[in-house]
């Protein structure tokens, strides 16, 4: 999506995040985060038409990338706090995003998790979601 994507990151999935742990976030090279003690990490990816029926809202396609990855976090008893999202797309609709990245965000917020950064490109609709959170350690 080359130059296109910048401004698309920018305009849909760069809200940023009060959490002071995120030292970089959406728009550097790499995210940084404090994170204190253990990690649980986890990511699924979801496919248009095998995950999710084609023309699913977006907001719901949004909702239900980060709701999975929060439902492997409950399992492990973990906190969660960032996530990252590689997007593959067949166009940049403007409506779609938007849908989308409510979707996403009004989950994340409700949860606390902050995204902090991720991949677009060009191809069939493909969401995948990396989600990060603290844990107790265990041996």
């Amino acid at each position: 999506m080359s130059s296109g994507e910048f401004a698309i990151i920018e305009q849909y999935f760069s809200r940023s995040s009060d959490d002071p742990d995120v030292l970089r976030g959406v728009g550097d090279d790499a995210a940084v985060v404090a994170a204190n003690g253990a990690l649980a990490v986890a990511v699924d990816t979801l496919v248009e038409g095998v995950h999710f029926p084609a023309g699913l809202a977006a907001e719901a396609v949004g909702y239900r990338v980060l709701a999975v990855n929060l439902s492997d976090m409950a399992a492990m008893g973990a906190q969660p706090r960032w996530c990252t999202l590689a997007l593959t797309l067949a166009e940049s609709e403007t409506t779609w995003l938007e849908g989308f990245a409510d979707g996403l965000y009004g989950l994340a917020e409700r949860f606390g998790v902050a995204l902090i950064g991720g991949d677009l490109t060009r191809g069939p609709l493909t969401v995948s979601l990396q989600i990060l959170g603290t844990v107790e350690p265990t041996r």
